[in-house]
C-alpha cells in the first residue's frame, strides 16, 4: 500500500527564534535595523521580526531572501550570481519569479544534508544582510551552505 503520508525535516521553533535573536545581535552590532525571516523547508514563515527602525520595505524583502533559499537550495547573493552565470534566459526568467530575489542575506538551512528551512535578512547593504545570516547561522550551529 502507498504511504498517505511522510516525515519530513523541518526547523523547529526554538531554532527559528534563535535564528532571529542572533541575527539582531549581530546587527545592532554594527548598527543595523533589520527584518528577519525564518521559513520552514515548505517555505512558510515560521518565525520573523521587525527590529525598531527597520525599513518597512525590508519585510517584504527579507521573506522573499528566504523564500528564495529554501525554494532553490540556493544561498542569495553572490551564489545565485554564479548560478546563473551566462545563461540569459535564466538571468531574464529567475526575477520573474513570485517571491524572488538574488540580494544577499538569504541563506538554506541544512541538518544532516536535509533542507530544513531558510532565513532571510533586510535592512541594510546585501552583504551586511548576509553577515547577519551567517552569525545567526553560527550562533545556532548551522553550517554555512
Amino acid at each position: 500500500m502507498t504511504p498517505l503520508s511522510s516525515s519530513r525535516p523541518t526547523i523547529t521553533a526554538a531554532a527559528a527564534a534563535a535564528l532571529v535573536d542572533a541575527a539582531e545581535r549581530h546587527a545592532a552590532s554594527i548598527g543595523l535595523a533589520i527584518v528577519t525571516v525564518v521559513v520552514d523547508e515548505s517555505g512558510v514563515t515560521k518565525a520573523m521580526r521587525r527590529m525598531d527602525g527597520a525599513a518597512l520595505v525590508a519585510v517584504d524583502v527579507a521573506h522573499k531572501k528566504a523564500r528564495t533559499a529554501v525554494g532553490f537550495g540556493i544561498a542569495t547573493g553572490r551564489a545565485w550570481h554564479a548560478f546563473i552565470g551566462d545563461d540569459p534566459i535564466l538571468a531574464a526568467g529567475a526575477p520573474s519569479l513570485p517571491d524572488f530575489t538574488m540580494f544577499g542575506g538569504g541563506l538554506p538551512l541544512r541538518v544532516d544534508g536535509a533542507m530544513v528551512g531558510a532565513i532571510g535578512v533586510s535592512g541594510g547593504h546585501y552583504d551586511h544582510d548576509e553577515a547577519c545570516a551567517l552569525a545567526a547561522l553560527a550562533a545556532v550551529g548551522f553550517a554555512a551552505t
